[in-house]
C-alpha cells in the first residue's frame, strides 16, 4: 500500500508541475482548444459525407458511428496527453545519454518516462469526445444502464492500455536502433483506422486489426459497449489482451535496460 501511495505522490506533483506549465501560456490553451473543435468538426463532415452515399457503415447507423468517432477523439485526447510527449522523448533520452538520470532515481523508471510529461489542453479532446458520445445516445434515445457503463469503462481502460503498451514497445527499440521516430508515424497511420467500426474491414487485415495489432478494440468494441452491441465475451477478450499487451511491452522494457550501455559506462 506504501508503494502505491508514493507512486499516487509522484503522479500528482508530475501533474502539478505540468499543469503550472501550460497555464503559464493561457493564450495558447483556449487556442489549442479552439483548434481541436475545429478538427472534431472536420470529422464529422467526413463522416456525414459518407452517409450521403450509405445507409450505415460496416452495419452501424449514422449516430452509432458517431458515438464510436466520440470514443476516438476521447483516445486520442488522452494519448496525446501524456503518452506521445513521453514517448517522444525516450528517444532522445537515449540518443543524449540522459537516461542515466532517470535510471538512478528512486521511482520505476519505466513509471517516470510513462508519465513525466503532461499535455493538459489535449484533455479538451476527451471532454469533446464524451460529449459527442452522449449526444449520440441521446438521439438514438439510448439509456446506458449500470452495467452497461461499468462494460464501457472497463473495454475503455483496456483499450488505453493496448495503445500504451504498443507504443512502448514500439519505442523501445529505441535501445538498439537510432532511428525509431518513423515508427511514431507508423503507428499513428494505424491508429487512423480506429475512426471506423471494425466491419467495415474484410479478410486478413480484419483479423490483424482484431488480434495481431488489436487497434480496433480501441475505439469498436467501447463504441460497441455503450450502444448494447456488445457482450461480457468480448469485454473479456479485450481485458485479456491489454494486460497480455502490458505484460509483454514490461518485460521488454526490462530486457532493454539489463542490455542497454549508458552514456557513463
Amino acid at each position: 500500500m506504501k508503494h502505491v501511495d508514493k507512486y499516487i505522490r509522484v503522479f500528482r506533483e508530475f501533474f502539478r508541475a505540468c499543469l503550472v506549465e501550460e497555464f503559464e501560456y493561457r493564450a495558447n490553451f483556449v487556442a489549442n482548444v479552439l483548434t481541436a473543435l475545429f478538427g472534431l468538426a472536420l470529422s464529422l463532415l467526413t463522416v456525414q459525407l459518407f452517409f450521403y452515399r450509405a445507409d450505415d457503415i460496416g452495419g452501424w447507423g449514422y449516430y452509432e458511428v458517431l458515438a464510436l468517432l466520440g470514443i476516438f477523439n476521447a483516445m486520442q485526447g488522452l494519448i496525446q496527453f501524456f503518452l506521445q510527449p513521453n514517448m517522444t522523448r525516450l528517444v532522445s533520452h537515449i540518443r543524449m545519454g540522459t537516461l542515466d538520470f532517470i535510471l538512478i532515481k528512486p521511482v520505476d523508471s519505466q513509471f517516470f518516462i510513462s508519465f513525466r510529461h503532461l499535455v493538459f489542453w489535449r484533455l479538451a479532446d476527451v471532454a469533446i469526445g464524451l460529449g459527442l458520445v452522449g449526444f449520440s445516445l441521446w438521439r438514438m434515445g439510448v439509456v446506458p444502464e449500470v452495467m452497461d457503463i461499468l462494460m464501457f469503462v472497463i473495454v475503455f481502460t483496456a483499450g488505453l492500455v493496448i495503445v500504451y503498451s504498443l507504443w512502448m514497445g514500439m519505442m523501445i527499440f529505441s535501445f538498439w536502433a537510432v532511428k525509431v521516430d518513423n515508427l511514431s508515424y507508423l503507428f499513428s497511420s494505424f491508429f487512423e483506422t480506429a475512426r471506423f467500426p471494425v466491419s467495415v474491414y474484410k479478410g486478413f487485415f480484419r483479423f490483424a486489426l482484431m488480434y495481431i495489432f488489436p487497434i480496433a478494440l480501441i475505439t469498436t468494441y467501447p463504441a460497441a459497449s455503450i450502444v448494447g452491441r456488445l457482450g461480457w465475451r468480448e469485454a473479456l477478450l479485450s481485458v485479456g489482451l491489454a494486460l497480455l499487451f502490458l505484460w509483454l511491452s514490461r518485460r521488454l522494457w526490462r530486457y532493454a535496460l539489463r542490455n542497454y550501455t549508458s552514456a557513463s559506462s
